[in-house]
């Protein structure tokens, strides 16, 4: 193609799309594609049964699989053995390995378990979880190129959250009686069954400090605190919108954060290269000084663009 000129009209509007907060023109393209691949899963990726990707969370941030265990049937202590093969392999399978958290359970602990009901799935995963041993990192690794919370262009982090065997806790769905907060955090929300929301200071200046500020968050409490009934504790910049809906849990927490830069945990330990917790599993979701900036309509451009499809408009009847 050989191109002379570009010509245009002066103050044009130039017609794009932007990638922004779900529901977006990809989201129907996702829904096709599990319709599509759905069946071919376990054909692929032997011992998997299904797999979800959030749209939600922003689709490649956060997706739920459903897995088996066959290791060792006749043990009594069960816990996530194959599920971590199975992890694995779906982390080194084309548009899969994109995935940023990775929640993968065992379907026979629950066989009637739909990955669709997101919240049931999160609230399965969340009862079974041992942050001791089920949390599984890549770090120094490839990510989305539309994911800005890594270090940098392409690089980031995964975790693989993995959850087999019997309950271990009961979620609560109220705050503790005796909660306390240190001080720069407030506005404690349920967002839903084991899940606590906290609003964290505003992130400033050097990378530094939301690492700092999240570790004396931790510091101040003790594993046997009862804010550590939670398993799982986010924080963000509002924590009652982020505690609003489901949706917005999901994107608050998943597209603004990388697990290897803004996963704590309370008492968290390493042992033998293997990171863990002994209380709840806290997540940085607040916008770091890194983070692009948020998309926000320009109301007079989408007047501007409203009035093209008004009668006499040269789009009237299109838009």
């Amino acid at each position: 193609m050989q191109v002379d000129a570009v010509y245009h009209r002066s103050d044009a509007i130039w017609p794009f799309t932007t990638v922004g907060r779900p529901p977006q023109e990809d989201t129907s393209f996702g829904t096709f594609i599990h319709q599509l691949t759905g069946d071919l899963i376990p054909t692929v990726l032997p011992g998997i049964k299904a797999v979800h990707a959030v749209d939600a969370a922003g689709v490649h941030p956060l997706l739920l699989a459903l897995g088996s265990e066959r290791y060792t049937p006749y043990s009594n202590d069960q816990q996530p053995q194959e599920l971590l093969t199975q992890a694995n392999a779906i982390l080194g399978q084309g548009q899969l390995s994109l995935a940023k958290y990775l929640m993968i359970a065992n379907s026979d602990d629950c066989p009637q378990l739909d990955l669709h009901h997101i919240d049931q799935f999160i609230g399965h995963v969340l009862r079974r979880c041992d942050w001791r041993r089920d949390l599984h990192f890549q770090t120094c690794t490839t990510i989305d190129t539309l994911d800005y919370s890594g270090s940098g262009l392409n690089r980031g982090s995964k975790v693989v959250l993995a959850a087999s065997g019997p309950e271990l806790r009961t979620l609560p769905t109220e705050l503790p009686v005796d909660l306390r907060l240190p001080d720069g955090f407030n506005a404690p929300h349920v967002a839903q069954p084991g899940i606590l929301i906290l609003q964290g200071p505003t992130c400033q200046g050097h990378d530094s400090v939301p690492q700092q500020t999240m570790e004396q968050l931790c510091s101040f409490f003790k594993a046997t605190d009862s804010i550590n009934n939670f398993p799982l504790i986010i924080v963000s910049d509002d924590s009652a919108f982020a505690a609003q809906t489901l949706n917005n849990f999901l994107w608050t927490t998943f597209t603004r954060s990388d697990p290897a830069q803004d996963i704590y945990g309370i008492e968290s330990f390493t042992d033998t290269k293997h990171w863990g917790c002994r209380g709840s599993l806290v997540i940085d979701a607040r916008r770091k000084a890194h983070h692009a900036p948020p998309l926000i309509d320009d109301p007079a451009i989408e007047k501007r663009v409203d009035a093209l499809g008004c009668k006499g408009g040269p789009l009237h009847g299109i838009i």
